[in-house]
């Protein structure tokens, strides 16, 4: 995995984002979810796997519920110190906007049957389109599932499996966002009414 895409997009004299680097895994991996209002809100679900983060971009963020097939688009890989990243992306950079951690926590990768895998059988199974993991975090918890729609390897779906942290109701991620993003989009979504009129 590079994070060459990832510092090529950026120039960090001008965003606050930390520069790409490998890290080396250490026990448990970990995994971050943001919440990112750029040019559009969507959340950016991140896992951490050889030594960077796998990142998807959630539209409309992730959901407890199994009939949520929620899309995720596949971007650059993400350095691990990114998992802590909250703030402002300066205006005329790329991802420009604020961002802030809506979870974060430690996930196991596993098989079919629920049982723990490898990183490197995790890895095989990334590649192959269709990846399980176990979900440790405030929000999300248990099982969940990404598969590649096979349209192209950048769309997939994100699924929560049926487990005893699952809901028939429906989930909106922004009910359980940070007053924080909440102030801030109420304010883009005002300046938006204003240059309108």
């Amino acid at each position: 995995m590079s994070l060459e895409k990832y510092n090529s997009k950026r120039n960090f004299s001008d965003t606050p984002e930390p520069s790409g680097k490998k890290a080396i895994d250490k026990g448990k991996l970990t995994f971050v979810v943001q919440r990112h209002h750029a040019s559009h809100l969507h959340y950016d679900f991140r896992l951490e796997l050889g030594g960077a983060l796998k990142s998807w971009a959630v539209p409309k963020g992730p959901s407890l519920n199994p009939k949520d097939k929620r899309l995720a688009m596949m971007v650059e890989d993400h350095p691990i110190s990114y998992a802590g990243f909250e703030g402002d992306i300066p205006a005329g950079n790329y991802g420009a906007g604020h961002v802030d951690v809506w979870d974060h926590g430690t996930y196991e990768p596993i098989d079919e049957d629920g049982g723990v895998i490898t990183a490197k059988q995790f890895s095989q199974h990334l590649h192959a389109g269709s990846i399980k993991f176990r979900m440790h975090g405030k929000h999300l918890k248990g099982d969940f599932a990404l598969v590649n729609m096979k349209k192209d390897e950048k769309t997939w779906l994100l699924i929560k499996h049926h487990d005893k942290y699952a809901t028939e109701e429906p989930y909106n991620s922004e009910d359980y966002a940070k007053k924080s993003s909440l102030a801030y989009t109420a304010g883009r979504n005002k300046d938006k009414v204003v240059k309108k009129k």
